[in-house]
This record gives C-alpha cells, structure tokens and sequence, in this order.
C-alpha cells in the first residue's frame, strides 16, 4: 500500500503560492470570456470582479507572473491569457484517462470544456466487462484489464476517477503504479498517495452540506431579523412565554406569562 502524505508544501518549486495557483483559473476563466467579446485590455478591478475575489489580491496574484499591467490602461487580455496557460501547463496537450464509467464518468467523458482547455481524453475505463467496447462521448470502453497498457500507450500522467468508494484506493493504486502523477477523485472517499502524487477531490455532497450550512445561517438570520422587527406589544421571550409546541406539533405556542 503507498504511504500517505497529509498536505502538499505551501509553495510550489517556482515560488507560487498554492492559493495563486488556485485562483488562476478562475482568472483564466474570466479572461476567456474577455477575449471572446474581443475586449484588448481589462482593468485589475473589472478582472477581479468577474473572477470574483478583491483587486490587492489579483495584482499581488498577477506579480508571481511577472505581470504588473499598465497604468491607467490595465493588462492585456490576450497576453494574460497566453501568460496563464502557460503557468498552467495549457499550452500542450494533457491526454486523460477516465476511470468509471457510469453515469458521473459518463457525464464527464461527454464533457466539452476538456478538449477547450487542454486535455483530451484519451480512454474510457471501466471494471464492467457489459461496458467494454461501449462507446460513450464516441470513445469506446475499454476494459480495467488493459489499466497499465493503457496509460503506456498514450503517455497519461493525469487520471479522473469516478468509481464507487470502495474500488478507488485500488483503482489509484494501479494508476501510480503505471505513472500517473496527477489524479481527480470524484470516489467519496480519501485517497492515500505517495509523495510525489497530486490529489484533487471533488466531492459533491460535501459542497451541498456546505452550501445547506449557508442556507441554515440565512434563515436563521432572516427568523431573527423578522423577531426583532415584532411590534413592541407582542409577547417576547425575555418577556416570559412557552416555547412547547401548537396543537399541530410545529407551530409554537405563544403563552403570555
């Protein structure tokens, strides 16, 4: 079994921070759409902006490049597109594997943004031999049996796994084995890698957890606004009532003391 490490280092070789690196895209992002318009130059605050984070952070972001903009005029849209697919390693080609192929791998293999940013997916890989030969997003499926041959032939070092929990950590195991150094885990569980691995995971209900906290602390915020918005006269706690519950069981019931 590989050893696990907990945490990469806080910076990266050539001295970017591990937080720049993950906001370029999202700069990537808003400046393709930049480009796309044919705008020529964007200021650090119109960028900002659409990238969604504040203008001191994008410049302080924008100096690990060696891109300072140009006063009164802003940076250019184009040159910071170039200049951040390269960072990023955009600018060749990043052949994929996908490995599990129900309806998430499927959904990622149909995917188009991959092709539009650099990668391609070079096989489809399942453990279902149903699915071998398939053809989905017009690759077909091959087998798990052919994992490490797979990965030799077309020079992946960057591997999507999309399988049930319980098959990922093996599934990652023959990935590093056969040489891959990268992996997005999509698997709701944690992986143990060893050093010299990078791991990403994506981990939707933790997202919708996250996001159901957010909405919990708004309506609750929202409860308590309208609380204190109550005409005077009402009866408050502090005023002494019951909190038991109504005749329907989830309305309160009010009880002036």
């Amino acid at each position: 079994m590989a050893t696990g490490r907990t945490h990469r280092p806080a910076t990266r070789s050539r001295g970017i921070p591990e937080a720049t690196v993950a906001r370029l895209p999202l700069y990537l992002r808003a400046l393709t759409a930049l480009s796309e318009r044919s705008v020529p130059t964007v200021s650090s605050e119109e960028l900002a902006a659409a990238a969604g984070v504040n203008s001191a952070k994008l410049r302080k972001d924008f100096s690990y490049l060696g891109s300072y903009g140009t006063r009164g005029v802003g940076y250019d849209v184009e040159y910071l597109v170039y200049q951040i697919s390269r960072e990023l390693g955009l600018t060749q080609d990043w052949p994929v594997v996908i490995v599990g192929i129900g309806n998430l791998g499927a959904a990622l293999a149909n995917y188009g943004g991959f092709a539009s940013r650099g990668f391609r997916v070079a096989a489809l890989i399942d453990a279902d031999p149903a699915m071998a030969g398939k053809p989905v997003a017009g690759i077909p499926v091959q087998h798990t049996d052919s994992l490490e041959q797979i990965i030799e032939d077309n020079g992946v070092s960057i591997g999507v796994i999309a399988t049930p929990a319980g098959a990922a950590q093996q599934v990652c195991d023959r990935l590093v084995a056969a040489g891959v150094t990268s992996i997005l885990n999509f698997a709701p569980t944690v992986l143990t890698v060893p050093d010299g691995v990078d791991v990403r995971k994506v981990d939707l209900s933790i997202e919708l957890q996250i996001l159901a906290f957010h909405e919990q602390r708004k309506a609750g915020e929202e409860i308590a606004a309208n609380d204190g918005a109550l005409p005077a006269t009402a009866p408050r706690a502090a005023a002494g009532h019951s909190t038991e519950q109504g005749p329907d069981g989830d309305v309160p019931a009010v009880m002036p003391a």
